[in-house]
């Protein structure tokens, strides 16, 4: 099994806002997928499908992005996943410039809240996540305020660069779904540039 999670913030308020790219990956793979966000559990909306005999879910958690943590350690614990290997995290990433994606297997939350406290409540930093670079030159020329600026709307022109990201990077999940090769999609995510 597969679990993929978008992080966000839920509700209209956080709509189409730098930091609910997550959830946008996951309701793109949903949509590719033909599977819908119908169930609630672990303080999460939750997608589930198969492909070629293995399973997914894809899940969107409820509880504000700060305490994500929570809602990804029961989502862990209720599927028995293997967080090393099972489990993909994806979010906005205000380090990487808009219109590319990176992909690790491990390592530090640095500044970005909703996984500091998914490695705090997973109590490691071992498991895999998909950063979908957000930083504008706005942001890169220190115009506007972090906290403003990934709770603020993406404005139309940079919405476009990051649906190409979105819509790239859920194809290759998909191909991941399907049984490809974790390194090779991983590589060819971090070869993106669609700016």
């Amino acid at each position: 099994m597969l679990l993929i999670v978008g992080l966000g913030n839920p509700g209209m308020k956080y709509k189409n806002t730098y930091h609910n790219v997550g959830f946008n990956v996951v309701d793109s793979l949903a949509k590719t997928l033909k599977v819908k966000f119908d169930k609630s559990e672990c303080e999460s909306k939750t997608a589930h499908g198969k492909i070629g005999g293995e399973e997914f879910v894809l899940a969107k958690p409820q509880t504000y992005m700060n305490l994500s943590g929570v809602a990804v350690k029961k989502l862990v614990k209720h599927y028995g996943v293997d967080e090393t290997c099972e489990l993909i995290v994806v979010y906005d990433d205000i380090d990487l410039p808009v219109g590319t994606a990176r992909v690790r297997e491990s390592g530090s939350a640095g500044t970005h809240n909703g996984m500091r406290s998914i490695v705090s409540e997973l109590g490691t930093q071992e498991f895999r996540r998909l950063r979908i670079g957000t930083k504008t030159e706005a942001l890169k020329n220190k115009e506007v305020e972090l906290i403003d600026f990934v709770l603020s709307k993406v404005d139309y022109e940079t919405k476009q660069v990051i649906d190409n990201v979105v819509a790239e990077v859920s194809a290759l999940l998909v191909d991941l779904l399907k049984g490809a090769d974790f390194a090779r999609v991983e590589e060819k995510i971090n070869k993106l540039r669609l700016i």
